[in-house]
């Protein structure tokens, strides 16, 4: 049994992912602490677990693991804590604000032996899965080029405050399919060029962006990160795409397509409910198996920090107005 806990609701996958822990056999949800207590005791309520003060006292219980679903900001000091006190962390994406942040990161989980795995659910996908296994295989040959979408609602709250998020819609939705884009294609991105504004919405922070990512292997790719759709028609929260060109002909996944179109005269929109298969329970089953030995985790603290350095270059190319090459200093950051 692998007693998990939670430190913060602060992010909308958090519940989530208590949801997948009391559905999935062998793991235990342990604990839960938040910032905010309140809400801590509402979700401790929610979830039948024991809420904890502070997120020390739940690090210093007999929980396996953490999962770390606050702000961005307090990402480096929850892994920090965990750490010191020998727990696995599963930490949410981006997995820092700056290269310097996601570094540290990933120094404290190895000098203390402990795991720090990414939350990039995508990955469990079947649809995604089995175009990773095509390629595997060489059944589908050499890709020539990416499409790839992430476009989703304004999440508004912390995740407007550069303080606090390190930058808008283009760290916040980039890191997803770039990191579907490094584990298609086992190489990093070479270039990134991007145009980034605010068209959207009026908020001090970026609502949108286009990336054109050149990897070392020569693929072109392209990602719309984007804000854009419009919280009180649009029927679900957002999207994620992908269509690959390769040599022997194309495929595409819609991700989310796994829907019943519902329609309500209380609404006053089209709504579209989910049924599909859950990525979030295949990451938190994956993590657990990682923290029993029996697998090792899906994405790394390494696959985080690569995707964020993808969105920090393209925020670096539009400031710049030109191509910007990875290999970005180790203090870059949004401004």
């Amino acid at each position: 049994m692998v007693r998990m806990g939670i430190l913060s609701f602060a992010h909308m996958h958090a519940a989530g992912y208590a949801a997948c822990i009391g559905e999935l056999p062998g793991i235990e949800l342990a604990g839960v602490a938040d910032e905010d207590d309140v809400r801590g005791r509402e979700m401790a309520g929610r979830f039948s677990t024991k809420y904890f003060e502070s997120f020390e006292s739940l690090c210093d219980g007999s929980v396996d693991a953490v999962i770390i679903a606050s702000d961005n900001k307090s990402h480096l000091p929850l892994t920090l804590l965990a750490a010191a006190r020998g727990k696995h962390i599963l930490c949410e994406k981006p997995l820092a604000r700056t290269m310097d942040e996601a570094r540290e990161m990933i120094c404290a989980a190895d000098a203390a032996g402990v795991i720090l795995a990414t939350a990039f659910p995508c990955r469990h996908i079947p649809a995604m899965q089995r175009i990773k296994q095509m390629l595997t295989s060489g059944r589908m040959r050499k890709v020539l080029a990416i499409r790839g979408t992430n476009r989703g609602v304004m999440p508004g709250g912390w995740f407007i405050d550069r303080e606090r998020s390190g930058g808008g819609a283009v760290i916040d939705h980039t890191v997803h399919v770039a990191d579907l884009m490094r584990w298609f294609l086992e190489c990093e991105a070479a270039e990134v060029y991007a145009e980034i504004d605010t068209r959207f919405h009026n908020i001090g922070i970026d609502d949108t962006g286009v990336l054109s990512i050149q990897f070392e292997d020569g693929v072109i790719a392209t990602l719309d990160t984007s804000w854009s759709r419009p919280s009180r028609s649009f029927p679900t929260w957002g999207d994620v795409t992908v269509k690959l060109i390769l040599e022997n002909g194309t495929v595409e996944v819609d991700s989310f397509r796994q829907k019943v179109d519902f329609y309500s005269e209380e609404a006053h929109k089209c709504q579209y409910v989910y049924w599909g298969d859950n990525m979030d329970a295949g990451l938190v089953a994956n993590f657990a198996a990682a923290v029993e030995g029996r697998e090792s985790v899906s994405a790394t603290g390494r696959d985080g920090l690569k995707a964020l350095e993808i969105a920090l270059a393209a925020y670096r190319s539009s400031r710049e107005c030109r191509p910007v090459a990875l290999g970005l200093d180790s203090t870059q950051q949004v401004h």
